[in-house]
């Protein structure tokens, strides 16, 4: 499951990100806190995707595993961060979903065009 490896890299990288922006100490502590609401955001997605799609499950597809990832690591991330008195700003809200989408949506369109490129070249 290296596609599951780099989406959580991914997620942590955003969480790194985020708090180095806002200067935040206690780097591994805070990374932690910060990074866990969208860690299990995305194991919600990873799970849902697999059951719903077990038969045709591909991890590289933007729709729908990477689509529903996205969605999920954003939205299940955000209602952890309320239940756990994190913030939830509009503007980090928008953030965190374009970032999101690049990061988890992005690899997986390279991964495709470089699939793409090598089944022509054969």
């Amino acid at each position: 499951m290296l596609a599951l490896l780099l989406d959580a890299v991914l997620v942590v990288v955003f969480c790194a990100i985020g708090r180095s922006s806002h200067g935040e100490a206690n780097a591994l502590a805070g990374l932690a806190g910060t990074a866990w609401p969208f860690l299990t955001g995305l194991a919600v997605g990873w799970i849902a995707t697999l059951a719903l799609y077990r038969d045709k499950f591909d991890a590289l597809l933007i729709v729908p595993t990477g689509i529903v990832l996205w969605l999920s690591t954003l939205f299940v991330g955000m209602i952890l961060r309320i239940a756990s008195n994190q913030g939830t700003a509009l503007s980090f809200i928008i953030v965190a979903g374009t970032v999101l989408a690049v990061f988890l949506l992005g690899w997986r369109a390279v991964a495709k065009a470089l699939t793409r490129t090598a089944a022509t070249r054969k």
